[in-house]
C-alpha cells in the first residue's frame, strides 16, 4: 500500500467525479501492484475508466480549477482508445487515465476490481484490478516495453509471490493466450516456482 499523501489528494477528486457521473474506473499499474503486495514508491497513479464522448465537458469542467487537463487530449484518447493525464496542481502528482478497451480482457477486468484502501492513512476505498488482472496488465507493458523494465518485471514476480496457490491459473492461462504473452507467463510461474 501506498504511503504517499499526495497520492490520495490527487486520487480522491478524480474518483468522486468518475462516481458522480457514473463512469465505471479502477486503479491498475503500480499502485495496484503495490496493493496486493509488490510495494514501492510512484509520483503517479493508472485508472483505467470506461470513458465516452459525451462525458468530456462534464468531467473537465468538474476537475479543471484542482487539475491540469486538456479537454483535446481526453477527446483524442478516448478516439484512440489509449491515454491522457492529469496533472493535480496542488501536489503536482499525475493521474493517468486509460480509456477502457473493449477486449474481453479489459471489460473482465473492470468487472473483476474490487474495493480496497491504498493508504493505510487514510479510509477511502477505491475500485482496484484484481491481483491476476494486475499480472496480467504489466506483462502486457513488459511485452510493449520491449520486455526491458526490470521494474514491470519485479512487481509481477512479488505479485505472483504473495498470491502463490491462491493464484487462479486457469484465468492466468486463458488470459494471457489472449493478450499474446503465454510465453511470458510461463516464465514468470517458472521464477516464483
Amino acid at each position: 500500500m501506498s504511503e504517499n499523501p499526495g497520492l490520495i489528494e490527487a486520487l480522491r477528486p478524480v474518483a468522486k467525479a468518475l462516481q458522480a457521473m457514473e463512469i465505471k474506473f479502477f486503479i491498475g499499474g503500480s499502485v495496484a501492484s503495490s496493493f496486493h503486495g509488490a510495494s514501492r514508491s510512484t509520483m503517479d497513479v493508472d485508472l483505467v475508466a470506461d470513458f465516452k464522448t459525451k462525458d468530456v465537458d462534464q468531467f473537465v469542467t468538474r476537475l479543471q480549477s484542482e487539475y491540469y487537463v486538456s479537454k483535446a487530449a481526453i477527446i483524442d484518447a478516448i478516439a484512440q482508445m489509449s491515454c491522457f493525464n492529469l496533472i493535480h496542481l496542488a501536489s503536482s502528482f499525475k493521474v493517468d487515465v486509460f480509456v477502457l478497451k473493449k477486449r474481453p480482457f479489459d471489460i473482465n477486468s473492470m468487472n473483476r476490481a474490487v474495493a480496497g484502501k491504498i493508504d493505510s492513512m487514510s479510509t477511502a476505498e477505491f475500485p482496484i484490478a484484481s491481483p491476476e488482472d494486475t499480472i496480467l496488465s504489466k506483462l502486457e507493458w513488459y511485452r510493449l516495453g520491449n520486455e526491458v523494465s526490470e521494474r514491470q518485471w519485479e512487481d509481477v514476480v512479488r505479485v505472483m509471490k504473495v498470491l502463490g496457490d491462491q493464484a487462479d491459473r486457469e484465468y492466468l492461462l486463458q488470459n494471457a493466450n489472449d493478450l499474446n504473452v503465454v510465453d511470458l507467463l510461463q516464465k514468470l510461474l517458472s521464477a516464483v516456482s
